[in-house]
């Protein structure tokens, strides 16, 4: 679409996935759903769907999008025994924010693009970074419990 070519992004294989603690998924929508683009790196993952080497991880999802969506990543989440971790209502009073345009829903923090013009906003960035202390302070305690390695 408009959006400007990345040349230095990294790139993860879905090996690099059974290597952390807990995962961020991060996409823009298309019609409401995750792109092809991630969806195709999803589907790369059935091996390790079928050895369970996902089961047991904190995982979320965040977008940007034009609409309401991106629930649609959640499933594959599930199919992997990973345990998805909403943002809830943690936010507080920022997920009742009703004066301005602001995305994100509790189950995941997200941004408005429009037309791709738009720019994240400072409630947007801080439900974002919210969301990301949530999880990560998830998968350090999950880590911690006696029986973490049940799932390998």
């Amino acid at each position: 679409m408009s959006a400007p070519t990345k040349t230095n992004a990294p790139v993860i294989t879905p090996v690099d996935l059974t290597e952390v603690d807990g995962i961020m998924f991060g996409f823009l929508t298309r019609f409401g759903m995750m792109a092809a683009q991630f969806k195709a790196f999803i589907y790369l993952t059935g091996g390790l769907w079928r050895n369970q080497a996902l089961a047991g991880k904190p995982a979320g999802i965040f977008y940007s999008t034009g609409s309401q969506g991106a629930l649609t990543a959640i499933s594959q989440l599930v199919h992997h025994g990973m345990i998805f971790v909403a943002i809830a209502y943690t936010f507080g009073d920022g997920m009742l924010e009703m004066e301005n345009i602001k995305g994100g829903s509790p189950y995941s923090a997200g941004t408005f693009a429009g037309d791709g013009s738009r720019q994240p906003s400072e409630l947007e960035l801080g439900q974002a970074f919210h969301q990301g202390n949530h999880i990560a302070a998830i998968a350090k305690s999950s880590k911690e419990l006696p029986n973490s390695s049940f799932y390998k």
